[in-house]
């Protein structure tokens, strides 16, 4: 399925990441209708949401990310499941609303750790969903691990081990800026292994909580993923901005925001 594209909707961008639980819900809408203004043109499709204000707040309350051993972090690890679910299904019933067939893949039924890192997670009911005719989405979750006893694995970690399988062409990342800027604040319209070292000063932390880091590691782990996948095309923008999802889903190649590639 050379021709799927893989879409994360930024927890900063359909949350208020300053806030506990606080959804943008006029921006969750209007993201929801462009895809489903495209949804018939734009078939396959997986989507990824980030926790934002709902799994990184409680995430860094109960220190779930760095391992889960006692009752009260187990605790804190099912207030976490908990907690990205109750966002997981504001996303799926937007997305409903608009017309769109999506359902949810819940990541923590299936996810395995070792210190951190996934070594399964079924990728084969995300291939299901899409011959199918369906939008799986996931996003964000707790997972059992080997060796942390429990962990938090984000979006991009679960689409990074989904698109081993799937090979999808483009993963879109949308976000609350238009994509990435050097220290003068200018848009960098491209990041390659060549330059990232370069431009990793200009690159801050996360606005609000955010237990998986900032902008600089994820970055860091895109370029990680276009290496280990040369035929994959990272571009991260503005969904903030009204019409660039849906231009996007139509046309990946448009120069809008900054491309990550090999």
């Amino acid at each position: 399925m050379s021709d799927v594209i893989f879409l994360k909707l930024g927890g900063s961008l359909i949350t208020d990441k300053t806030g506990v639980e606080q959804v943008r819900a006029d921006v969750l809408a209007r993201l929801a209708d462009e895809i489903g203004a495209v949804w018939q043109a734009r078939l396959p499709l997986v989507l990824g949401h980030g926790s934002g204000s709902f799994g990184h707040v409680a995430g860094a309350q109960y220190g779930t990310r760095q391992g889960v051993a006692t009752p009260a972090q187990w605790w804190g690890f099912a207030q976490v499941s908990a907690a990205a679910a109750r966002l997981n299904r504001l996303v799926v019933e937007a997305l409903l609303e608009a017309n769109v067939p999506a359902l949810t893949i819940q990541p923590s039924a299936s996810a395995q750790c070792q210190d951190g890192t996934i070594t399964h997670l079924a990728s084969h009911t995300v291939q299901n969903a899409l011959v199918a005719g369906l939008l799986p989405v996931v996003y964000g979750d707790v997972a059992f691990d080997e060796g942390r006893g429990g962990t938090i694995i984000s979006t991009e970690e679960v689409m990074d081990y989904l698109a081993r399988e799937i090979r999808p062409s483009w993963l879109l990342l949308a976000g609350e800026t238009e994509g990435v800027y050097d220290e003068a604040g200018n848009l960098l319209p491209t990041i390659t292994p060549a330059n990232f070292e370069v431009i990793r000063p200009a690159l801050g932390g996360s606005r609000g909580t955010d237990v998986t880091g900032g902008m600089a590691s994820k970055v860091e782990a895109m370029l990680h993923l276009v290496q280990n996948q040369p035929s994959l095309t990272i571009r991260i923008f503005s969904g903030l901005e009204p019409g660039n999802l849906q231009h996007l889903l139509l046309n990946p190649d448009q120069p809008i925001g900054t491309v990550i590639s090999r």
